[in-house]
């Protein structure tokens, strides 16, 4: 089954500069999968060397973690969005104002 996954902006040059692709399957590791086999540039951003998904990577199931859903075997069905979004960190400026 067909799901879309939405590309964040910095990723989208591993996708043809596509911002949604479709993959298949039937858990979101296989949909995972399926999408690095389609773009496979996008495997060292996304996994780390034991083939897990790196930790600074979310991935969001309709809007929900999957994390908080069952990981990688969360099934998905038709229609489903898979959102990755990498963690953003980093600055050493002024801290927030009190």
């Amino acid at each position: 089954m067909s799901v879309k996954i939405l590309i964040p902006t910095p990723l989208r040059a591993y996708t043809e500069n596509q911002a949604a692709v479709e993959a298949e399957g039937e858990t979101v590791s296989a949909v995972l999968d399926d999408l690095i086999r389609r773009h496979d540039r996008l495997s060292r951003h996304l996994l780390d060397e034991s083939g897990a998904v790196r930790s600074f990577v979310n991935v969001y199931l309709n809007q929900e973690d999957v994390r908080h859903l069952g990981n990688g075997a969360t099934a998905v069905r038709p229609g489903d969005i898979l959102t990755i979004v990498p963690s953003v960190a980093g600055g050493g400026g002024a801290p927030w104002p009190s």
